[in-house]
């Protein structure tokens, strides 16, 4: 029998720790749960943890740093809380690593839904990737070492990708030449349909080209395609 998922709350309004805990836990997960950055650390120190909800106001540290902090030692997938409106903070998170994000207020059965998804995709596709994919990807002059989620510049150069970075350029390694429109787009690198109102993938994709130097008047490797979406327009090779 398999072990329940272990979810991590951070989160330092006691109140909403409570309440997703005892929710999570009456729909089959294990919790624990921290109110800043040090105990979250400490709870990672002490058990297997394999999703964070991750608040992203927090006394100290807040959610971006740790996501960032967490990104480079770890593969854990987040789910981040973010009370703020601006959609650029919610593109911030996603830039940080994390895998998806929700804004307070929310219903906890909808997080516990995106919960579910992000699980699903990341305990599901990870270890068919591992076993079937290339170690690395050709295209343009780059390549991408899918081992180590990094981009090399024509130059030879290392490049390094956030996770939402990582995500959606594999996905148009992918898909290459190939029309992918915003919904789509977001439905493979986050699991949910797009809002009308939600510009993420625009931003991620602007943050990407200048990953790749592209000029952002004429791009020649992710192109737009109007009223479209968006194309990965070279060849690729798999190694």
């Amino acid at each position: 029998m398999e072990h329940p998922a272990h979810i991590l709350i951070v989160d330092d309004d006691l109140d909403i720790r409570t309440l997703l805990a005892e929710y999570l836990e009456k729909n089959g997960y294990k919790t624990s749960t921290a109110g800043d950055g040090k105990a979250m650390w400490k709870a990672l120190d002490e058990s297997r943890v394999d999703l964070i909800v991750l608040d992203l106001n927090l006394p100290g540290d807040d959610g971006l740093t740790l996501c960032r902090n967490l990104r480079a030692r770890s593969s854990i997938p987040v789910v981040m809380l973010t009370a703020r409106g601006d959609p650029v903070d919610r593109i911030l998170g996603l830039e940080m690593g994390a895998d998806d994000y929700l804004p307070k207020p929310f219903e906890p059965r909808e997080l516990y839904a995106r919960i579910r998804s992000v699980l699903r995709r990341t305990q599901s596709a990870q270890p068919a990737a591992r076993a079937n994919e290339p170690q690395q990807v050709r295209f343009a002059g780059w390549t991408m070492d899918v081992t180590a989620r990094h981009l090399v510049n024509p130059q030879g150069v290392v490049v390094a990708l956030s996770g939402a970075e990582f995500r959606l350029l594999k996905i148009f390694l992918d898909h290459a030449n190939r029309v992918l429109s915003r919904d789509q787009l977001l439905n493979m690198t986050q699991g949910r349909d797009a809002d009308p109102f939600d510009r993420s993938i625009d931003l991620q994709i602007s943050r990407l080209r200048q990953k790749l130097n592209e000029d952002a008047r004429s791009p020649q490797i992710i192109k737009t395609v109007r009223n479209e979406g968006y194309v990965l327009a070279t060849a690729v090779t798999r190694e």
